[in-house]
């Protein structure tokens, strides 16, 4: 099964009294391009999103976020005393619970903040409220302790790969989609190489016919004309304009590209030049056609492939 380059995910979790947001997007790329916004302080996280990503995206521009953030109402922190999950984060004492301690430190900040502006700038600052601390930023995700960070990589780890799994499965429906239509535009170049190789035998009859009248009035009109010469151009020109190589080509390049649908995989980058193989094809058609019937079929072989190319460019 293809997958399409392109798609989303997010999924949201929390743990020990954090609470955190995944997104992950993809649009199309040549190659692997990867952009991280993973929050500070937690070590081992950005080897670990990496490694994840690894098996998991073979081509296009990855972007994947982690938005993080302190669960004020106490969450299920270990840390918290009996009757706290779900409670006032700040209603035990001050040195059981990381949030008190940070809360101690913040107001001690503001307070020696206060105390130098008046004493050395003459400058009486408004008091700070309740609703100033609660949401400074020391308070409601930044700041991140070393032990919380090595407690929360394992949650993170496994939210992330569910969050992969659902961005694989957005990625594989599509590519499934893909896939029907590739195969039905497929279908259509062999059918339109078979038509042309139909269309080619009627020119051969029609070329010959034209060949032998031309010759007549040549051999007429000339004087000591060499007919073997002249029978020697006429053959050249019959070999110049036969595009039976160019079907049979159109037929094994199809024939290729349905054994990569088959195989599956990151296969975007083969599709892509056989369809550069399949426009070089449908060109040397035309040039050769000198046949209307002929010509047409070439120029519906032309917009098949364009739309093909179109497609094989969203795939991984």
């Amino acid at each position: 099964m293809i997958r399409s380059m392109t798609g989303y995910a997010s999924r949201k979790g929390g743990a020990r009294g954090w609470s955190w947001n995944w997104e992950v997007r993809a649009v199309n790329g040549r190659g692997f391009d990867l952009r991280l916004r993973l929050p500070e302080g937690i070590e081992g996280l950005e080897p670990a999103v990496r490694k994840a990503l690894k098996p998991a995206v073979a081509r296009g521009n990855v972007t994947l976020s982690l938005r993080l953030q302190r669960d004020l109402a106490g969450g299920d922190d270990p840390a918290e005393g009996p009757g706290q999950a779900g409670g006032a984060p700040f209603a035990a004492d001050a040195g059981a619970l990381p949030g008190l301690a940070r809360l101690d430190r913040l107001l001690a900040s503001l307070r020696a903040i206060e105390e130098r502006a008046l004493t050395r700038h003459d400058l009486e600052l408004a008091p700070s409220s309740a609703l100033d601390v609660l949401s400074a930023r020391a308070l409601s995700g930044g700041g991140i302790e070393p032990h919380e960070a090595a407690a929360l990589l394992p949650a993170l780890c496994a939210d992330l790969d569910a969050l992969l799994a659902a961005f694989n499965d957005m990625r594989a429906g599509e590519g499934a989609a893909l896939e029907k239509l590739l195969r039905a535009q497929l279908a259509r170049i062999d059918a339109l190489a078979a038509q042309a190789a139909r269309q080619a035998d009627k020119r051969r009859e029609h070329s010959a016919r034209t060949l032998r009248e031309n010759l007549a009035r040549v051999l007429k009109n000339s004087d000591g004309a060499d007919p073997d010469r002249v029978a020697q151009e006429l053959a050249l020109i019959a070999v110049k304009s036969d595009v039976t190589e160019e079907l049979d080509r159109l037929h094994a390049h199809a024939d290729a590209a349905r054994d990569l649908l088959d195989a599956g995989g990151a296969v975007g980058r083969r599709l892509d030049f056989l369809a550069q193989e399949f426009n070089r094809e449908a060109n040397t058609l035309c040039s050769k056609a000198q046949f209307g019937a002929l010509t047409r079929i070439g120029l519906d072989l032309k917009a098949v492939i364009d739309q093909m190319r179109e497609q094989v460019q969203n795939v991984e």
